[in-house]
């Protein structure tokens, strides 16, 4: 379970995971050692599990982001594992959720144009067995983008 002052750590790591293990003990008025174990504690139970870098996507060109919807043509085991199997595989794909509703998965893309898409589409994901149908939407304005999460 974690306390106030997990919570706390974890805001700050969210914020800025290259801060020191100082410069946090100060913000939560521990020791360096008291932030170093806690922090230990996070890793190991797997309630941290990466420290990355935000990259803007714009200055490396690939600021097109488009959602696509994608319907399979029969939901047995088999296709479905294929096909999770498959779009893993896929560096243009930044996330996929199995979803309820009309359709099956949910795809957030990023590619460096409209081109870059087509050939996503025509070439890679509609490559994949059993897909019945797409649906493609894009961005227009990201209003809102976060990766910490509110504890």
């Amino acid at each position: 379970m974690l306390d106030e002052l997990d919570k706390e750590l974890l805001k700050l790591l969210q914020k800025d995971s290259k801060q020191t293990n100082k410069a946090l003990s100060h913000a939560l008025g521990l020791s360096v050692t008291a932030v170093y174990e806690r922090i230990r504690k996070l890793e190991k139970n797997g309630i941290v599990g990466n420290y990355v870098a935000l990259i803007d996507k714009k200055k490396v060109d690939k600021a097109f982001v488009a959602f696509c919807h994608v319907k399979l043509v029969q939901h047995s085991q088999d296709y479905v594992m294929k096909f999770e199997r498959e779009v893993r595989k896929l560096d243009e794909v930044l996330e996929c959720y199995h979803i309820s509703g009309d359709y099956d998965y949910l795809l957030k893309v990023l590619v460096k144009d409209m081109e870059a898409f087509r050939y996503f589409m025509v070439k890679k994901l509609t490559n994949i067995d059993h897909i019945g149908s797409t649906h493609s939407m894009f961005m227009i304005n990201e209003v809102k983008h976060t990766t910490a999460i509110t504890l």
